[in-house]
C-alpha cells in the first residue's frame, strides 16, 4: 500500500477538539510527532472518538495538558530507531500518577508499523509499559517525506520521494475500538 505522496507543508503543532464538550467521557489525545505524521493520525483518532460520543482534546505532549481532567487518555509517539520521542517519554514521566488513575492506550507512527505484532512493540513499549499500564497498544505505519528525512540524514533526503504508508483503515478501526471495555465498566 505504498503512495507516493506530495511533500508535506510545515509541521504546525496544533490542538484540536472533536465531539460535545462534556465534562464526563473526555478523552486526551497527546502526540509528540517528529514530521507531522503522528499528528495527522492524531486528528484523525479524536474524529473517530468524537463521533463515538467522547468529548475528546488533541494536544502535542509539549503543551503538558492537564492528565487529572481526564477519563481516559491516549498517549502517541513518533519512532526513531525503536524509540519514542523523548517529549512523548517526558510527558509519561512527570504525569505517571495522574496516569495511572485513568485508562491509558499507546500508539506509535513508524515504519516499522508495517507489520506489528508483540515483539516490535515490546522493544518500541519498553521503556514506557514500567511507568504506565496500558490497556491497548498498537503500531501503525507512518510517513516517508523528504523534511523528515533531511532532519536525520542530512544530503540523502532530495533523493527522497514521499511515501505514505499509513493505513487509515487500521487507524480508524483501532479508535473505534480502543476503551470500548472500559466505557461499557462505566471508567
Amino acid at each position: 500500500m505504498t503512495a507516493l505522496a506530495p511533500d508535506p507543508p510545515p509541521i504546525d503543532l496544533s490542538s484540536f477538539t472533536f465531539g460535545e464538550k462534556r465534562m464526563d467521557n473526555r478523552i486526551l489525545i497527546a502526540y509528540a510527532t517528529f514530521a507531522g505524521s503522528t499528528k495527522e493520525v492524531a486528528v484523525e483518532i479524536g474524529k473517530t472518538l468524537g463521533a463515538r460520543g467522547f468529548s475528546v482534546d488533541v494536544i502535542p505532549v509539549l503543551e503538558n495538558p492537564k492528565v487529572s481532567d481526564y477519563q481516559f487518555v491516549l498517549i502517541g509517539s513518533a519512532v526513531y530507531q525503536s524509540s519514542w520521542r523523548s517529549e512523548a517519554i517526558e510527558f509519561i514521566k512527570t504525569n505517571q500518577i495522574a496516569l495511572n488513575r485513568v485508562s491509558v492506550a499507546f500508539f506509535s507512527v513508524c515504519l516499522s508499523g508495517l507489520a506489528d505484532d508483540e515483539a516490535k512493540r515490546s522493544i518500541i513499549y519498553g521503556t514506557v509499559r514500567p511507568m504506565v499500564n496500558p490497556v491497548a497498544e498498537v503500531l501503525f505505519a507512518g510517513r516517508v517525506n523528504r523534511r523528515g528525512m533531511s532532519l536525520i540524514s542530512g544530503g540523502i533526503a532530495r533523493f527522497t520521494p514521499t511515501m505514505d504508508f499509513r493505513d487509515w483503515d487500521k487507524i480508524h478501526s483501532w479508535a473505534q475500538s480502543v476503551f470500548a471495555a472500559e466505557e461499557a465498566n462505566g471508567e
